[in-house]
Order: C-alpha cells, then sequence, then structure tokens
C-alpha cells in the first residue's frame, strides 16, 4: 500500500472507518436425499433396512420449512396460492396451484389437534372479546358474503396469568345461530358490538347460565367522533367539497368519553381490585354525570337527528355500558378482537375471495394458530415449521408443550437435556 498523495511507502495507521451495508442473499432451495442400503442375511435371508425418515403428510415430500412457508404467506401474509406458485417458478421449482392447495389442506388436519387445545383455552376465559367481518365466498357466477367470526381471550388488561389466544370460525352467512353454537358452553363475559344475533345469549333463562353482557364505548364515540370531525370538515374544504356542520353536542360527548379512556390508560395492566376501585372512585363520577346530560339533551333532539341515535345507542344499553365501573376484568373496548380481525380486512384486497366453504374453514383454522403466535410474540412461520416436524411423534398427553406460549424450539429442548 502507497500514499495516495505521493506515492511513498512509509504509511503507518492512524484509524479506520467502518462502512456497513445491509444485503440479502437469495432464497435457495434444496433436494434432501436419505440413502437407506438394504441388506441381507446370509443366515437367514432376511432382508434389513433402516425406517423412511418421517413425513409431515403422508406419502408426501415437502418438508416442514417449506409448508410452514406455504401457510404463513397464504394466511399470514395474504399471498394467494396462485402468486406463490409463479414465484416460486421463477425460482426454478414449479409448484401446480392444486399441489400447493392439498398440501394446505393435509397441514390443516395434522394441527388440527393443536387446533382443539387452542379453542378450550380460549373459551375457559373469564373474558372474551368477539367480533366478525365479510369473507366473499365463490358462488355460481357470483360471490356471497360469509363471516368469519373471532374469540379473543387476553387477560393481560386485568393482571391475569392466561396466555392470550384468539379462536377464528367461518359461516356462510351472519345467522345468530353461529355465535350460539360457539359459544354453547361459555358462560362468562362479552365484549362485543350491539348485534342483535347475541341478544339470546344474554337471556336469564339460557343454560347452562347467562352470558354477561358488556358493551364497547370505542363504537359509541365513533358515531359522535364523526360528528365532532373538524380536521375531517377541513380536509373536505380544502377538496373542494361541501363540509358537514360540526355540533358542539357532538364535541362535548367525546370530550366526556375521552376522559373515561384516560383514567383507563393509568391502570392498564393492574389487578381487578384497583381497576375496579380507580373506576369506582375517578370513573364513576364521570359516568352519572355524562348520563344525566345525555338524558337532558336527547328530548331536544328529533328522532331522526344522527346525534340522536348516536345518544340512543348507548342509552339503550347504558347497564351494559357502565358495568365496567364493577367489574375490573371488563374493558371500555373491543379493540382486542378488531386488531385480531385487521389481518383478513387487509388481505380480501389480496386474495379477493375464499373459493369455498371449506377454505373458509381452512383459513379460520390457520388464522387462529397465527394471530394466538403473533399475540404471544412468536414467529409464526418458524413456529409452525417446528411443530410440522415434531408433532407426529409427539406424545398426545404433552400435545400443549406445542402451544406458541409453551414452544421450545427445538434446538432450545436439545440443549435444556
Amino acid at each position: 500500500m502507497t500514499c495516495q498523495c505521493c506515492g511513498s511507502a512509509r504509511l503507518r495507521k492512524l484509524g479506520e472507518d467502518v462502512t456497513e451495508t445491509l444485503e440479502v442473499l437469495p432464497r435457495q432451495w434444496k433436494v434432501i436425499q436419505h440413502v437407506r442400503e438394504k441388506f441381507t442375511c446370509r443366515d437367514c435371508e432376511k432382508i434389513s433396512q433402516a425406517p423412511a425418515p418421517f413425513h409431515v403428510i403422508a406419502r408426501g415430500w415437502a418438508g416442514p420449512s417449506l409448508l410452514a412457508m406455504i401457510l404463513f404467506e397464504k394466511y399470514g401474509q395474504h399471498q394467494p396460492l396462485n402468486r406463490q406458485a409463479e414465484r416460486y417458478a421463477r425460482e426454478g421449482v414449479p409448484l401446480s396451484l392444486s399441489t400447493l392447495a392439498d398440501q394446505v389442506g393435509a397441514c390443516c388436519a395434522v394441527l388440527s389437534p393443536l387446533l382443539q387445545r387452542l379453542e378450550a383455552h380460549v373459551f375457559a376465559a373469564e373474558r372474551l372479546h368477539s367480533d366478525d367481518t365479510t369473507v366473499p365466498v365463490l358462488a355460481t357466477g357470483k360471490t356471497d358474503t360469509g363471516r368469519c367470526w373471532v374469540y379473543v381471550r387476553d387477560d393481560r388488561p386485568f393482571g391475569g396469568q392466561g396466555p392470550p389466544a384468539a379462536m377464528f370460525y367461518y359461516s356462510r352467512d351472519r345467522g345468530g345461530e353461529h355465535p350460539a353454537r360457539h359459544l354453547a358452553g361459555y358462560a362468562g363475559i362479552l365484549q362485543a358490538d350491539a348485534y342483535g344475533g347475541y341478544n339470546k345469549l344474554y337471556e336469564a333463562t339460557r343454560k347452562p347460565r347467562p352470558i354477561v353482557e358488556a358493551a364497547c364505548w370505542v363504537h359509541a364515540r365513533r358515531s359522535f367522533f364523526v360528528l365532532a370531525d373538524v380536521e375531517a370538515n377541513a380536509r373536505r374544504r380544502a377538496q373542494g367539497r361541501s363540509a358537514s356542520v360540526i355540533s358542539p353536542l357532538a364535541v362535548e360527548a367525546v370530550r366526556r368519553i375521552d376522559a373515561l379512556f384516560d383514567i383507563e390508560r393509568s391502570i392498564n395492566g393492574h389487578s381487578v381490585e384497583r381497576r375496579r376501585q380507580v373506576r369506582q372512585e375517578l370513573g364513576a363520577p364521570l359516568v352519572d354525570d355524562f348520563e344525566r346530560w345525555l338524558r337532558e339533551e336527547r328530548p331536544r333532539l328529533s328522532r331522526g337527528n344522527d346525534l340522536a341515535k348516536a345518544m340512543d345507542y348507548l342509552l339503550k344499553r347504558w347497564p351494559a355500558f357502565t358495568r365496567f365501573l364493577d367489574d375490573g376484568r371488563i374493558c371500555l373496548s373491543n379493540n382486542a378482537a378488531e386488531r385480531a380481525l385487521r389481518g383478513i380486512a387487509l388481505g380480501r384486497k389480496s386474495w379477493l375471495f375464499a373459493g369455498s366453504d371449506r377454505g373458509g374453514q381452512r383459513a379460520a383454522a390457520m388464522y387462529s394458530l397465527i394471530v394466538t403466535a403473533k399475540m404471544n410474540d412468536i414467529d409464526p412461520q418458524a413456529w409452525l415449521a417446528d411443530v410440522l416436524a415434531r408433532i407426529a411423534e409427539y406424545p398426545a398427553r404433552d400435545i400443549d408443550d406445542l402451544l406458541p406460549w409453551n414452544w421450545q424450539p427445538r434446538s432450545a429442548t436439545r440443549q435444556a437435556a
């Protein structure tokens, strides 16, 4: 090395600078061959051979990591199988669409014992969040509007020790018989919107006993916020569109509801008793004052007024909205269920529709597993790959060890041993 200025070789190191560049290596595919030699015995003339290696799918060829990637790309990253097939073909691995679909169905069957344990865990909760969203389903010459239901167990807001989890179900329509079937054996607290299909669940004559209704203050606030959204009105004016009238009463309602949420932020994650104590001391006076204000202002509005409808939504369900004051397990919002459904809402723009009812059921099963893994801060693809590699030979009595919150990667298990 010589001086770049004069060409001298008399150089002495003064220091160094390090420049880092983030790069990615292209994905690599490989075929793993297991050679099993056959031997014949010269004495008894019997033939012996080592057993064939385990495959996730009987007589299959796909390894667990490949299957986990297909599942996570489809249900975690919302990439339909046809797009996956096109990308794999460009990488030199042509896989037919029907083959990929068969792999997905087989994996759902393999993972069904784990799904049953997940379901049992979710419905053992003291309190559940519930919501549903639309799922277009292919029909003759059109698409029908199916539904995907979710039930979320999340005890973290009240300091519960139960791991968070989500259970999804698919149905062809939004009939009330579907949540009735899903919740047939449940008798705790249900946080949900005002969907009429839940009403029979709250009846006193329900067996084994009625479910306790807890309403969502976010749903109630939303209607007031639309009528009080100053920024949205400013955007409309800037775009040359007609702006709606900002209601002072709506602004006041939003302010009062926001005060309740400010209290909730300070007690998130605290014990049930602590949450109840703070709500009684700080929240109850605000709620009582809010009710008086609503009942004073409501008679001054006409029946068809949008603000009147927003007030009626609250007043007609007031016991369900105020139940949180006496029970620290209840949250003010149903955001846990809405967050669980967010992936489906985003994915609809990518996969457009489910191919059949069976496809919808498979999607619900995989959403349950993947969303639960995410809720427990587990990489869903790594977890699926490890579980698919181990589940067939795993003892049935220990199957709970493979649930996301109990899962230990095989490498960590070997080190512990």
